[in-house]
């Protein structure tokens, strides 16, 4: 009888004819010997049981067969964990830094844009409105009461014109009206250097979010006055050259008697002219920031303030313009309601009184609108040097240093504008 178990390949089955062994035991070829094959209930050799895996390999699901894995040697230095596994728990890395995270005052410590420059030259008046709507305030009404008073003389001359056809102004009255023109400018154009100069503090203590008090700025700008109105002086003096070379050249033109000639040189001439008042007045628009903050001479200032505008001119120049649009639709838009009640008053007044009351109105909207658009206007011509100052010279690190302190330690900071010893 065979040995092999049921179902094993070469198993005689019923109806199979009996297998003929040799002498020795053996089988014909294509049946097994007896005796030889698995223990019963085994499958045959190198097939696995149901539900086992070939031989050499693990369970399901276990990890890879013994001896498979990275070489001697690799793997993460000790103490680290191993490949695919994230910090442990509670540990978020080293931080990054945030750009533009560091604002101790009106404005992040880095290159400015545009909406930083703007928005931080409406902060500082928010963060200070005492110093500055206070003081702008003070000084505008100024301006106006003294504007008004020069206008007392016209007004009551235009008023003897209107009822009085025969009169003629004498030359005591031209010459007494423009003297008090002339006196009210330049009061006006003292007292807005004045203004300039102080809110120019302002907004140097605001960029490192520390106020400051009317007399403090004063004490500041007071021992920079006479620089800044020889900077004022040195500019209108060569506007006033300027313009008075261009129609010295027109008028001789036109005296000779060439009228058609006069108007083909005066035209691009008057262009060119513009160009120049344009590019001038954008190189040193940093001048009397510079004689305030670093607390430069006049000819120093002017250098420098060239040196910084140098490389950024038309930014700084469609900013400056920008913000010029800006002051303007403001201004305009709060001074209007003002203007009109004024100016019917001035066209149907039959007497001094209501033309003095209509001219009242209209220097008090102007005055309003000053004295909301005056703050913005220096704060962006600051806060533009402040820009350039950073992108030129890496400035942000400087202010850093004193804004690290808080802004209780700021009021000794003024010295960080400087860039040399005074």
């Amino acid at each position: 009888m065979s040995t092999l178990p049921p179902g094993y390949p070469g198993y005689p089955t019923p109806g199979d004819p009996p297998i003929d062994y040799d002498s020795a035991g053996y089988a014909p070829p294509g049946c097994p010997s007896p005796g030889y094959g698995p223990p019963p209930g085994y499958g045959p050799p190198a097939y696995p049981s149901p539900g086992y895996p070939p031989p050499g390999y693990g369970p399901p699901s276990y990890g890879p067969p013994p001896g498979y894995g990275p070489p001697p040697g690799y793997g993460p230095p000790p103490g680290y964990p191993p490949p695919g596994y994230g910090p442990p728990p509670g540990y978020g890395g080293p931080p990054q830094p945030i750009p533009g995270a560091f604002k101790p005052g009106i404005i992040p410590l880095r290159p400015l844009s545009l909406s930083d420059i703007f928005n931080g030259a409406v902060g500082y008046v928010r963060a200070n409105p005492k110093a500055t709507l206070g003081l702008t305030a003070a000084v505008v009404v100024v301006m106006q009461v003294i504007a008004l008073i020069a206008e007392t003389g016209p007004l009551a001359a235009a008023r003897r014109l209107r009822t009085d056809p025969s009169y003629e102004p004498t030359w005591g009255d031209i010459g007494t009206w423009t003297m008090s023109t002339g006196g009210s400018a330049l009061v006006t154009w003292l007292v807005s250097i004045l203004l300039s100069g102080m809110l120019t503090v302002i907004v140097g203590r605001a960029v490192f979010g520390s106020s400051i008090t009317v007399g403090e700025a004063w004490v500041k700008v007071r021992g920079r006055l006479l620089a800044l109105i020889g900077l004022a002086a040195l500019e209108a003096a060569g506007a006033v050259s300027l313009v008075g070379l261009v129609v010295l050249i027109v008028g001789a033109v036109a005296a000779v008697g060439k009228g058609a000639a006069a108007v083909l040189l005066g035209f691009p001439l008057v262009l060119a002219l513009i160009a120049m008042l344009g590019y001038l007045y954008t190189v040193l628009l940093f001048a009397p920031v510079l004689i305030v903050l670093e607390r430069l001479p006049v000819v120093d200032a002017i250098t420098r303030s060239i040196a910084l505008v140098r490389n950024s001119f038309w930014r700084v120049l469609g900013i400056r313009l920008l913000a010029a649009v800006v002051v303007v639709l403001v201004s305009n838009a709060i001074a209007a309601p003002f203007g009109v009640a004024g100016q019917l008053l001035l066209a149907g007044a039959p007497s001094t009184g209501p033309l003095l009351i209509g001219a009242a109105l209209t220097h008090l909207g102007s005055a309003i609108g000053q004295i909301v658009t005056a703050p913005f206007s220096a704060g962006v011509v600051v806060l533009l040097y402040t820009d350039r100052r950073i992108r030129a010279e890496a400035f942000d690190l400087v202010l850093q240093t004193g804004a690290a302190g808080g802004p209780y330690a700021t009021a000794s900071t003024d010295y960080l504008w400087l860039t040399r010893p005074v």
